[in-house]
This record gives C-alpha cells, sequence and structure tokens, in this order.
C-alpha cells in the first residue's frame, strides 16, 4: 500500500485547482458545484421521509433499488448515446429531466399527499435519467480540460460532488426539522437551473464523429470487448462492481440507523450524511492537489482496505463523535478508490471508445448499488443494522485481499 508520507511530499495545494483555469470547466464546476448542493439535500430528506412514512429499513432498501435498477437497462446503452450525439445536448436534457422530476417531488409534498409509491415511481424516474446522464457527464470531462489536466479535474469532480455531501445533508436535516422536506425538494429543483445555464454558456470545440453505419448492439458489443480484454479497465471495473455492491451498501440504512441505532432524529441522519461527505472532500482535494503523481495504484489499494476497515469499526460504534469521525474515514476511503479508478479508466481507454467504456464503468457502480441497497435493507430488517453494515465491509475487506494476492499489477499502477 501506499506510504502515507511519500504522499504528502507530493502535495502541493498550488496545482489543486489548475483545472479551472479552462473556462468550460470553471462554468462546468460552478453549475455542478450549486446543484450537486441541492442534490444531496434531497437525497438525505427523502431517505428519512420514506422511513418516516414507513418505518421500514427494508423499504429505504426498495427505494435505492428503484433509483439504480434502471442502470441495468439503460446506463450501458446510455454510453452508446453520449457516442453517437453531442454529449453538451444530452446532459441538457438529463439534467432538465431530473429538474423537473425534484419539483414534482416538491408539489406532492407542500400538497400532502406524498406516498411511499410515489418516491419509488420518482426514485425510478431519477434513475433513468442518471443511467443517461452518468456516461456523458464522465466522458465530457476531456471536452472540456487538456489531457495533462484530466486527472486534476476528475478529482475536482469529486471534490464538488463531496462538498454537496458535506453540506447538503446537514442543511437538509435542519430544513426537514424546522421547515417540512418539501422545500428540500424544490431546492433542488431550483438548484439544476444553475448547471443548465452553465452549459448552454460553453464555448466548445466541436468534434467530428464517426458516422453511424453500425447498429447500437454492435456498438455494444465493442465496447464490451474492448473493456474486458483491457487488463487495467477490467480489473477496475470489476473493483468498482464490488464497492457498489458491497462497500456502499451502508448508505441505504443510514436514516433508520440515524433513528434505531443513535436514537437520533433528521438532524442526526443529516449529520451522518455530511460527516462522509467531509471525509470525501478532504481525500478528493488531497488527490488534485498530488499533480501527476506515479502512484495511483498504491493509493487507490490503500483505500481498498482503508474503507472496510473503518466500516466495520463505524458497525459496532455506538457514541455519535466517533461514529461521525469514522463516516469521515469511510468517505475519505471511498472517494479515493472511485476518484482513482475512473482517472485509470480514462487514461487507459481509447477516445472513440470513452462514452461506451464510461457507460460501462458507471454501469458497474449505479448498476450495483440497487442490488445492495436491496439486500442491505433486507437484512438489516431481518438481523438489524449492525450485521447489515458488518457484512458488506467484510466481504469489501474479503475482496481487496484477493486483489492484493491475484491482481499485484493494480498497485503498481502510474
Amino acid at each position: 500500500m501506499a506510504n502515507p508520507f511519500r504522499i504528502f511530499r507530493h502535495v502541493d495545494f498550488g496545482r489543486t485547482f489548475t483545472a479551472l483555469r479552462h473556462r468550460n470547466y470553471r462554468l462546468w464546476f460552478i453549475g455542478q458545484t450549486i446543484s450537486l448542493f441541492g442534490t444531496w439535500m434531497q437525497a438525505a430528506a427523502l431517505g428519512y421521509l420514506v422511513f418516516d412514512l414507513t418505518r421500514s429499513p427494508a423499504y429505504l432498501g426498495y427505494v435505492g433499488f428503484a433509483a439504480g435498477v434502471p442502470a441495468w437497462f439503460f446506463m450501458i446503452y446510455g454510453g452508446v448515446v453520449a457516442d453517437r450525439m453531442p454529449r453538451r445536448t444530452l446532459l441538457i436534457m438529463t439534467q432538465t429531466a431530473m429538474m423537473i422530476l425534484a419539483f414534482t417531488l416538491a408539489a406532492l409534498t407542500f400538497l400532502r399527499l406524498v406516498q411511499a409509491w410515489h418516491i419509488i415511481v420518482l426514485a425510478f424516474g431519477f434513475g433513468i435519467a442518471n443511467a443517461f446522464d452518468a456516461p456523458a457527464r464522465h466522458a465530457f470531462v476531456m471536452e472540456m480540460v487538456s489531457p495533462e489536466d484530466l486527472t486534476n479535474a476528475i478529482a475536482l469532480n469529486a471534490s464538488m460532488f463531496h462538498l454537496g455531501i458535506a453540506l447538503g445533508p446537514a442543511v437538509s436535516g435542519i430544513t426537514y426539522a424546522f421547515f417540512g422536506p418539501g422545500w428540500c425538494f424544490a431546492i433542488n429543483g431550483i438548484s439544476f437551473i444553475a448547471i443548465i445555464i452553465a452549459l448552454f454558456l460553453m464555448q466548445l470545440v466541436e468534434h467530428d464523429r464517426p458516422a453511424v453505419t453500425r447498429s447500437p448492439k454492435s456498438d455494444l458489443k465493442e465496447g464490451f470487448r474492448y473493456a474486458f480484454r483491457h487488463p487495467v479497465i477490467r480489473t477496475v471495473i470489476l473493483l468498482i462492481a464490488v464497492s457498489g455492491l458491497f462497500g456502499s451498501a451502508f448508505l441505504t440504512i443510514i436514516p433508520a440507523w440515524a433513528v434505531k441505532i443513535l436514537h437520533g432524529n433528521a438532524a442526526t441522519n443529516g449529520w451522518l450524511q455530511s460527516a462522509r461527505g467531509v471525509g470525501a472532500l478532504m481525500s478528493a482535494l488531497l488527490i488534485a492537489s498530488l499533480g501527476r503523481f506515479q502512484f495511483k495504484g498504491k493509493l487507490l489499494t490503500a483505500g481498498t482496505f482503508g474503507l472496510p476497515l473503518f466500516l466495520i469499526a463505524f458497525a459496532f460504534t455506538r457514541w455519535l463523535p466517533l461514529s461521525l469521525l469514522l463516516l469521515v474515514g469511510v468517505g475519505g476511503a471511498l472517494v479515493i478508490v472511485m476518484n482513482l479508478a475512473n482517472a485509470l479508466v480514462q487514461i487507459h481507454v481509447e477516445e472513440r471508445l470513452r462514452g461506451r467504456v464510461m457507460g460501462i464503468y458507471a454501469f458497474a457502480f449505479f448498476g450495483f448499488i440497487p442490488l445492495g441497497a436491496l439486500w442491505s435493507g433486507a437484512l438489516a430488517q431481518w438481523l438489524g443494522e449492525t450485521v447489515s453494515v458488518a457484512a458488506g465491509a467484510v466481504v469489501t475487506l474479503g475482496f481487496a485481499a484477493a486483489a492484493w494476492i491475484f491482481a499485484p499489477t493494480l498497485r503498481r499502477l502510474a
């Protein structure tokens, strides 16, 4: 695993925001930061509202499953679409769709009509939009920055994503407690306007896309063949799938954990979600400040071990301050895994296949999250939240050990 002292010798905070020298990326960064704040306000409020309506951790799993299952049907095809049409246009369409869904959820809540099944249907709608959004969003980074700033831009993407996690749930918990969940959903709807305007304002270099001469099925087959014959991309995609299925499964039951394990309320749920975001933000900024470092594989390996170890400790902690501190560690380790996995795939993939491979990469994570939500919620209902969190952590730790033994090339990647 990476020597932490070696890591900090490479830190240069003057390089942390180098990708912002690109005008298009600055617009993206500002718009996405605002939008993600609203997204995580909604995510935290939605989970607590579901638990408030049903008092069932299993139902939290159903909602997570509904939000993620569209990835199985649409996300890989979304990668084909991202290679066939302008990615900015596709992103404007998906962001607009999610804005409309957020306002619909807000209206149902303000009118006191919202029911648990409404939330499942709307979660499914968000999942469909995300299935087309995620591949385009990942591939779009290369259109906004130069190749040498790619890793920094990916790290900054993670930093704004987790800044939203750090701030959004905490504000959501307070807003929910004092004003109700409807305002959390309405603020999210408004926040989408920022990224839509930013996308319209970008001045992009038009790329000649190859003429469409083959069927989508043929394009899909080519993308799969390429991804699973490439040793680095194949290993990283398997790692991301395990992280989605087991390493992130605990997120589903955080609202139940706040109430049943820590005896808290909506504000407690917000603090737990935000603690993970703080750790993730710290790791993202650290990676951004490392510049063009040459030990990505070692740092990635460290993250694969750190994530389950922090989760095991969290599973058996009952004191809120220590729980928050451990979730900071969980968030930090998770973003190391996700950020460096993304960077390594983007570095090794051919440009003509970028959308399709990033569609497979996004599916490996988002496609397995709903299954993780389903088993985690069901196990929490059956044997308790502690067993559910610990089980996911143990499986994730086992995979990290297997990767260390059977895929030693992973930790040698630069």
